[in-house]
């Protein structure tokens, strides 16, 4: 006897050891669905397709395994771009299943037909289109292990209606090989040995550490390599937790919106280590005055990214878990006392830092108490903005794989779906979404799927009324012409944009909504009401939103303007 296509779905997501899928059902997919009614497959139902994509890429990265999510044809296909967008930029490991019209209507326009493989091949590593019933078993297996092997990212399988009719008895795969994909993990020595020899020589070496070092899993190696060479450790963003930032030599983030000693040591160094990071624009501003006086080294899976963004005097093509256990049995420190000495100082000089305030609720206040009330043990998500960058900087990142956020895209609305993807993967750890009032409502409708799976989730909403970051370029770069993206105004504003004068009301009432889905609302207007609230919601056992409402025109700082170097820093304290 042979199987269908459903029942071939199902076998591959039990042999790929999938936990957890997360979807929105269609005509296009009813079979599949038919197939998870008696399932041993959790299936978490979202309330919109792109949370199940996000949701989906944050169960991958809190876990480093294979997040999945399934969607019918047509909208509900092209609902999941945003996601696979997010999750390609971010090298997120994600096999996004898809439901399409039958193979004989393909090209008909039919009801709910999309070319998704057409729309989606920018966006993903690769992607499929089953045409025959017969390749459905090895098609499954290839995508999972291209997703999840090399420099990871999203993959999407097209599946027509009648090929998950269809039956075959051609097995589902136990091993598999492509010829035509084969990455390479290991480093060359030739080339680990000119590093080795690089940071020998080095008078005032950084690494700067980016995603691939969670991806790799390497952070125990990197932590070995400082120990015995005294080097300093800058992260990207999404490296954040691959280097405890309670370390001594941790310099935090760098870049756009990160320490100011951090980019100090990165503009004085003259050894540049990159580990799984990309020379992106957030980090290196002005490219050409980028690290002036250092020689670059690049360690990335990806050969591609090396000498993409600027020229890399040391190569090294492999996995960095690799790599850094070959560097580690040869390297010798080099004399790096006096460049630490200089690095002290300027921690002490320019700590990151904020003006307090006794009566208004900073948002800097909210993240630095989630911190202590948690004891830095939490997942911390993000939404994109402001609270992204608050999150990222007053919170101490201690752990691999702590801290969720949408990198290279910067998708509004990814956090709280992937604070339930987290939360999904780690049901008794606890999870936080820092949120914007903006952003937030973005996928505010993902309240139903906490509840209703009973996810007990905290929302941090760090509530200023603005689309806070445009906000802020609109500040420091256009007159304080607020153009679109005040959050409170009402009909008949004239533009008085202060908090004495603005007497708008908070739109939506997040209580209200949070109430109106079964979660917990709460408000918090007043510094001492901080803790408590947190402390409350942490005892509760159930989804808590909790509104902030903040110092609504706060900035983030530092800042590097658009087009500057990391030297022109606007240090101003807010």
């Amino acid at each position: 006897m042979g199987k269908t296509g459903a029942e071939i779905i199902m076998e591959a997501l039990r042999k790929e050891k999938v936990e957890a899928v997360f979807g929105y059902p269609g005509g296009a997919v009813i079979d599949i669905f038919d197939m998870l009614f008696n399932s041993d497959i959790n299936f978490y139902l979202v309330r919109h397709e792109q949370g199940a994509a996000h949701a989906a890429d944050g169960y991958a990265r809190a876990t480093g395994k294979v997040g999945v999510c399934l969607a019918t044809s047509g909208p509900g296909a092209t609902n999941l771009v945003t996601g696979l967008a997010t999750a390609y930029m971010d090298s997120i490991p994600m096999v996004a299943l898809c439901g399409q019209v039958p193979t004989s209507m393909i090209g008909n326009d039919a009801f709910q037909e999309a070319d998704i493989t057409g729309i989606t091949r920018p966006v993903t590593k690769h992607n499929y289109l089953v045409k025959n019933v017969d390749e459905l078993p090895q098609v499954i297996k290839e995508a999972f292990y291209i997703a999840s092997s090399g420099r990871p990212g999203p993959v999407l399988i097209d599946l027509p209606k009648d090929i998950q009719k269809a039956v075959t008895k051609v097995p589902y795969p136990d091993t598999i090989k492509m010829r035509s994909y084969q990455p390479t993990y290991e480093g060359h020595i030739k080339q680990v040995e000119k590093l080795a020899q690089a940071i020998k020589k080095a008078k005032r070496p950084v690494i700067y550490a980016g995603g691939g070092m969670l991806i790799s899993g390497a952070h125990k190696e990197l932590l070995e390599l400082v120990d015995k060479t005294n080097i300093p450790v800058t992260t990207t963003l999404l490296g954040l937790g691959c280097f405890p930032e309670t370390h001594p030599l941790s310099l935090k983030m760098l870049g756009m919106h990160g320490s100011q000693f951090a980019n100090y040591a990165v503009m004085e160094t003259d050894l540049l280590i990159s580990i799984g990071a990309r020379f992106d624009d957030r980090v290196t501003g002005k490219i050409d005055e980028f690290a002036p006086n250092a020689k670059i080294a690049h360690i990335d899976i990806d050969p591609s990214a090396i000498s993409k963004n600027l020229t890399v005097h040391i190569p090294v093509v492999g996995d960095a878990k690799d790599v850094l256990q070959k560097l580690n049995k040869i390297v010798e420190p080099g004399d790096t006392a006096e460049w630490c000495e200089t690095i002290r100082k300027w921690k002490e000089q320019y700590p990151l830092a904020y003006k307090d305030d006794a009566d208004i609720i900073k948002p800097q206040y909210v993240v630095e108490k989630i911190y202590e009330v948690t004891g830095g043990d939490a997942i911390i998500s993000t939404e994109v903005g402001q609270n992204q960058m608050w999150a990222a900087q007053f919170f101490k990142y201690t752990h691999p794989r702590q801290f969720l956020s949408s990198g290279g895209l910067g998708t509004m609305g990814y956090g709280f779906p992937a604070a339930i993807g987290a939360q999904v993967a780690f049901p008794d750890k606890l999870v936080f979404d820092i949120a914007g009032d903006g952003s937030f409502q973005m996928n505010i409708q993902e309240l139903a799927t906490a509840v209703c799976h009973e996810l007990p989730v905290k929302v941090a909403i760090l509530n200023n009324g603005y689309l806070g970051m445009v906000r802020q370029w609109q500040e420091l770069f256009y007159s304080k012409r607020y153009s679109g993206t005040c959050l409170l105004k009402e009909k008949g504003c004239i533009h008085n944009c202060d908090e004495k004068s603005c007497g708008s009301t908070l739109i939506p009432d997040f209580v209200k909504v949070a109430e109106g889905y079964s979660a917990v609302g709460m408000r918090i207007f007043k510094k001492q009401d901080v803790v408590p609230a947190l402390e409350e919601a942490i005892k509760t056992k159930r989804t808590v939103v909790m509104d902030f409402v903040v110092a609504k025109e706060e900035n983030v700082f530092p800042m590097v303007p658009a087009g500057a170097s990391l030297r022109q820093m606007l240090s101003g304290i807010s």
